[in-house]
C-alpha cells in the first residue's frame, strides 16, 4: 500500500472517531465553565435546560485521547426553542486556547470532507472567526471556544435561521484574538490551503492528521509548539511545526536528523524533504521528488522574531545607538526649522516690501515738481525746487 494512500485511511479512521465528538466530549471534564458560556435566552430563542455532554462510551483510549489531543477543559450542551417551533442543539466545548478551538475545528472539517467526501471548507468572517457549514449543523470556533449547532428539524428551521441563530450566539463570546493561528498564514498560498489545512496543538494530533510517521516521535511539544499541516495540487503534504524558542528549535532540529538517519538505515519511511526554518521544523512529505520538496520548502514565510527573556546583553549599544539617532533627527529638526522660518520671513518681507515700494512710486508719479533736468532727476542744491507742497500753503485771504 503506498504511503498517500495509508495516510488516507489513517486520516479518515482518526477523523471518524471525532465525527460525532461536539455531542459526546470527556467524560471525566467539567462542564462548570463551559455552562456558563449558553444564555438562558438568544433573541427570540430561549434555553430547555443545559447538560453536560457526558454520553461516550467508557473506553479509555477515546477519553484519553480527546484530552490530550485538544485541550479541552469543559463541555455542556443545551437545546434552544423559539415560539415558532425551531429547535437548536448547542455544543459548547472550552479549550485551553484560541489554538486549541481551531484545531478542534480544523479536525471536524477534515472528518466530514472524509466522511462524507463534502466540497466545503473552513470560512473566515461568516460566524465567529472560522466556521464551516455541513448538512444541518454549523461548526464555528471564537477565541478559545469551540461550539456545533445542530438543526433538529430542517423543516421547521430553514438554513438562514440556522446561520442567523449561530451568528448571535457567536456575538456572546470572548473574541479571544479574532484571528486563526497566525502559523496558519505562514504556509506557501495559504489564502488557497488553509480551508482545508489541519492545525495540530499537541504530538498526538499531529501523528493523527499525517499518518504513522515516526519521524514526529522526535517532536517535543511541551514547550507550547504547534502544527499545521496542507495539501498541494501535487499531493505534497506540506507539515510546519512552530517552536516558541530558537532553543526548542535547535533541540528538535537535532533529534529530527537523527530520528530521519535512523529511520532511513531500518529502510521505514522518512519525509520526502525536511528543513529548519528559523524556528519552524519544515516537512515534506509524499511529493514527486526532493527539488520540488525543496521548493515548496523555500516559500514559507517565516517572521522571525526574537525577545530576551532576562536582561539584553546589548542593551548599552542600542541606547547608544538611540541616542546618536535621536540627536542626529534633533539636530536635522533645527536646520529644518530654522531653514523655513528664514524662507517665511524672507516671503513676507518681500511681500511688504513690494506693496510699500509700489505705493510710493505711484505717489511720485502723481507730485509735479519743477525740473531742469528735462524731466529726470536733479538734485535741490540751488534750493529751486521748492521743499514744500504750495497747494498745501494758506492762499492770500485765507482766514484761519
Amino acid at each position: 500500500m503506498s504511503s498517500t494512500r495509508l495516510f488516507k485511511l489513517s486520516l479518515i479512521l482518526a477523523c471518524c472517531a471525532l465525527l460525532f465528538v461536539p455531542f459526546k466530549v470527556l467524560a471525566g471534564n467539567s462542564s462548570e465553565e463551559a455552562t456558563k458560556l449558553l444564555p438562558a435566552q438568544i433573541g427570540e430563542y430561549r434555553a430547555a435546560g443545559k447538560s453536560p455532554t457526558l454520553k461516550v462510551k467508557e473506553e479509555p483510549w477515546v477519553k484519553d485521547y480527546q484530552a490530550q489531543a485538544f485541550n479541552v477543559v469543559s463541555s455542556a450542551q443545551s437545546n434552544y426553542r423559539s415560539d415558532k417551533g425551531q429547535k437548536f442543539s448547542v455544543t459548547v466545548i472550552k479549550l485551553r486556547s484560541d489554538s486549541s478551538a481551531y484545531s478542534w475545528l480544523s479536525c471536524e472539517v477534515q472528518a466530514m470532507r472524509q466522511y462524507e467526501s463534502a466540497s466545503q471548507v473552513i470560512k473566515t468572517g461568516e460566524v465567529g472567526t472560522a466556521s464551516f457549514v455541513w448538512k444541518d449543523r454549523i461548526y464555528f470556533f471564537k477565541g478559545p471556544t469551540f461550539v456545533a449547532v445542530n438543526n433538529w428539524d430542517a423543516r421547521a428551521a430553514s438554513d438562514e435561521a440556522m446561520l442567523a441563530f449561530a451568528r448571535s450566539f457567536a456575538d456572546t463570546l470572548d473574541a479571544g484574538d479574532g484571528e486563526i493561528p497566525v502559523l496558519v498564514k505562514h504556509l506557501p498560498d495559504w489564502e488557497s490551503v488553509y480551508g482545508t489545512a489541519i492545525y495540530s496543538v499537541t504530538q498526538q494530533a499531529l501523528q493523527a492528521a499525517n499518518g504513522d510517521y515516526r519521524v514526529f516521535e522526535a517532536l517535543n511539544f511541551e514547550g507550547g509548539a504547534e502544527a499545521v499541516t496542507a495539501t498541494y495540487d501535487n499531493n505534497a503534504r506540506l507539515v510546519i511545526v512552530e517552536h516558541t524558542t530558537p532553543q526548542l528549535a535547535s533541540d528538535d532540529d537535532a533529534r529530527i536528523n537523527a530520528k530521519i538517519n535512523e529511520l532511513k538505515s531500518a529502510g521505514q519511511p522518512v519525509p520526502t524533504a525536511y528543513r529548519r526554518v528559523g524556528n519552524y521544523s519544515a516537512f515534506v512529505f509524499d511529493a514527486p521528488d526532493e527539488a520540488a520538496a525543496k521548493q515548496l520548502i523555500d516559500k514559507i514565510s517565516y517572521e522571525q522574531t526574537v525577545q530576551w527573556l532576562g536582561n539584553n546583553p546589548h542593551w548599552f549599544e542600542r541606547a547608544e545607538r538611540a541616542y546618536r539617532e535621536t540627536t542626529a533627527g534633533v539636530i536635522l529638526s533645527a536646520i529644518k526649522g530654522t531653514a523655513l522660518a528664514l524662507l517665511i520671513c524672507l516671503g513676507i518681507g518681500g511681500i511688504f516690501g513690494s506693496i510699500i515700494f509700489r505705493r510710493r512710486r505711484a505717489q511720485a508719479a502723481m507730485t509735479e515738481a519743477y525740473t531742469d533736468a528735462g524731466g529726470m532727476l536733479r538734485l535741490n542744491l540751488d534750493e529751486m525746487t521748492p521743499s514744500v507742497d504750495p497747494s498745501r500753503l494758506l492762499g492770500k485771504g485765507t482766514e484761519r
